[in-house]
């Protein structure tokens, strides 16, 4: 992983936890303060995050760290869903015997009990494993962007006492499963389930939002 890397990798991780505040402004100067890197790997870090919606660059006013809707977590939710089923799809026809490995191994660890980062490590891994088995560079401009965003909304949101964890990590385990085995009606029904949860998700926000 290259300083560039490094830097999307870890602006990306800061913004998802919170840590970035939603709806803040932060100077270029303070990122590098932070991060503790160049300023070349965090410029190039800012202009890769900004096309996928993570931040928004105002010339004159800073970087903004942009707020979190249930609305736009919808509507991102809405295009994943097909965009989704067609990587697993993808992924059940092409993906290879070492992909398929890599797949089970991952399946095999989302048995355990996860902390709340180390659960969001494995939401990057399954996502990279079935983009990279579904065969196709353009799907990535696509899921990325969405899946990083909804990832985001999740959590910020998560609550442990829910069962949230267990609840993703069961939809993931299955969606790796039925691509191991090639079955690719099992693997899209998955996929729409996990689609169904996330929706169910964010409309028990807005819940919570309207008690409070």
């Amino acid at each position: 992983m290259n300083k560039t890397e490094q830097a999307v990798a870890m602006l990306e991780g800061m913004i998802e936890r919170g840590e970035l505040a939603p709806g803040s402004m932060v100077s270029e100067r303070t990122i590098i303060e932070i991060l503790g890197l160049g300023r070349t790997p965090i410029r190039e870090a800012i202009q890769r995050l900004a096309p996928s919606y993570m931040i928004r660059v105002h010339a004159s006013r800073g970087i903004e760290i942009p707020a979190i809707t249930v609305e736009d977590q919808l509507s991102r939710l809405e295009v994943r869903r097909p965009v989704e089923v067609l990587a697993v799809e993808l992924a059940c026809k092409r993906a290879s015997k070492a992909q398929r490995s890599a797949m089970r191994d991952l399946a095999s660890r989302l048995e355990g009990r996860f902390t709340l980062q180390e659960y969001t490590d494995t939401l990057r891994q399954t996502h990279a494993l079935i983009l990279d088995a579904a065969g196709n560079r353009y799907l990535g401009s696509l899921m990325l962007p969405l899946q990083g965003l909804s990832r985001r909304f999740w959590i910020v949101h998560a609550r442990e006492e829910n069962g949230d964890i267990d609840r993703g990590r069961d939809l993931h385990r299955a969606i790796l499963t039925a691509i191991v085995d090639g079955n690719a009606e099992a693997a899209t029904d998955a996929s729409r389930a996990l689609n169904d949860y996330l929706v169910e998700f964010a409309l028990a926000v807005v819940a919570r939002q309207a008690a409070r």
